[in-house]
């Protein structure tokens, strides 16, 4: 008899007949107390009509029978949200994923909640987890909402004062999330860059911006041709974007195709005439096809728009030096270790010094400028303190006597870094 009751109720809510289906339900617990299926259908008629202490209550119930019954947490967790219960309603829903790790709503439950609490971090990774699981079980459509939320929370990464999980947390475009990942292969997190657009494009295959980042990333990596086919895609999907053109030619230049490199780069400098990159990129192109005034001409204009592109100043030092004008050269190239030295890219800077030396030893008078530039970078090693650079400088003399001075600098640098771990 109690099924019938039950069995009624379910038809009746199913017909939005809510105060029905409960009545249906009071009957099959008034002949079977212990009947849990029907304290969860009536929670969810409650819970559907607005009642939604009930709901709880009823849920309550539901658990004294079974403690580990997920269902009734998720289910008493969506009621707690609705009571404005947050701690509650956080509860429940983890109890839910420890008794059912693969539960997808619950994640994007805990999602919700945690947005509301302000730690929006959080709920990223766990709507992030939710869509993973959604994909997995073929249920398209969750996922899409999933990655709506997513979108819409994408956080700013925050100075160190400030905790990460600020209830005042701003968000960021889609366009300054995928930036974020850009600096993160720039930083050199390619493979984890590269896992969380593959995870994008796993959940949203048109999404364009995603192919394009991927290529800039896959270039990062040296990986050209998957680049060029992702830089491709996203062409197709209709994203006109200079970035897209200037990778793209970028990475057909290092594959020997300079004809399709041009036409890119010049592509992408009709959409962006402002783009230093650009010009720089296409410079390195001309340089490789020999075509050195062009290189330089696009250099400079690199460095109208950005006069402290170091890099337009290295490349355009490398043309000249390929026209035998060495004194532009050099002159160039001490421009660039000059803005790599105060940008402490210490990689960059010893490229350069290496092309110097190159011309030093053609060029016996550029031997000073070479010191200096050493001279300068030891400087603010030491913070700016001359007499510990000199104190340093003449230990190595006493150590290593009859060297020249510009040994003893690259000496005490090179000791330096060492200790620092640079």
């Amino acid at each position: 008899m109690n099924e019938e009751f039950y069995n009624r109720g379910l038809e009746k809510a199913k017909q939005k007949d809510y105060a029905g289906a409960i009545e249906e339900f009071n009957h099959a617990l008034q002949l079977t107390p212990y009947f849990i299926e029907a304290y969860l259908q009536r929670g969810l008629a409650y819970y559907d009509s607005g009642a939604f202490l009930k709901a709880a209550s009823d849920y309550t119930e539901a658990l004294k029978l079974n403690p580990e019954s997920v269902e009734a947490y998720y289910c008493r967790a969506l009621a707690r949200l609705a009571l404005k219960n947050l701690p509650g309603a956080l509860e429940d829903v983890e109890r839910a994923i420890r008794f059912n790790l693969n539960y997808a709503a619950a994640y994007q439950l805990r999602g919700m909640v945690r947005r509301k609490q302000g730690y929006i971090q959080d709920a990223i990774a766990n709507f992030k987890k939710a869509a993973t699981l959604y994909l997995e079980q073929q249920d398209k459509e969750n996922c899409r909402l999933c990655l709506e939320q997513i979108k819409q929370l994408q956080p700013q990464e925050l100075p160190a004062v400030q905790p990460s999980h600020s209830a005042n947390a701003p968000i960021l475009s889609t366009k300054e999330y995928f930036t974020q990942l850009l600096e993160k292969a720039e930083k050199g997190d390619t493979q984890e860059a590269l896992a969380d657009l593959n995870w994008v494009l796993k959940a949203d295959p048109q999404d364009a911006q995603a192919y394009c980042c991927r290529g800039v990333v896959r270039c990062k990596m040296g990986n050209y041709r998957e680049a060029i086919a992702d830089f491709n895609q996203a062409l197709r999907l209709n994203f006109e974007d200079a970035i897209v053109y200037r990778n793209r030619g970028k990475a057909r230049s290092v594959l020997g195709d300079r004809t399709g490199a041009i036409a890119d780069l010049d592509r992408a400098i009709q959409m962006q005439p402002e783009d230093a990159l650009v010009y720089v990129a296409r410079g390195n192109v001309y340089r490789a096809m020999g075509n050195y005034l062009g290189a330089i001409q696009d250099y400079s204009q690199a460095l109208q728009i950005n006069p402290n592109d170091a890099q337009a100043y290295y490349n355009r030092g490398i043309a000249y030096s390929c026209i035998e004008e060495m004194q532009n050269a050099v002159e160039n190239y001490q421009r660039a270790a000059s803005i790599f030295c105060e940008r402490e890219d210490w990689e960059n800077y010893q490229q350069v010094l290496n092309s110097l030396e190159k011309i030093q030893k053609l060029s016996p008078q550029f031997k000073k400028q070479n010191y200096n530039l050493l001279r300068q970078r030891l400087l603010r090693m030491v913070g700016g303190y001359w007499e510990i650079a000199e104190r340093l400088i003449e230990k190595k003399q006493d150590y290593y006597p009859g060297m020249s001075d510009e040994w003893y600098l690259q000496k005490v640098i090179e000791d330096l870094e060492r200790d620092r771990g640079i």
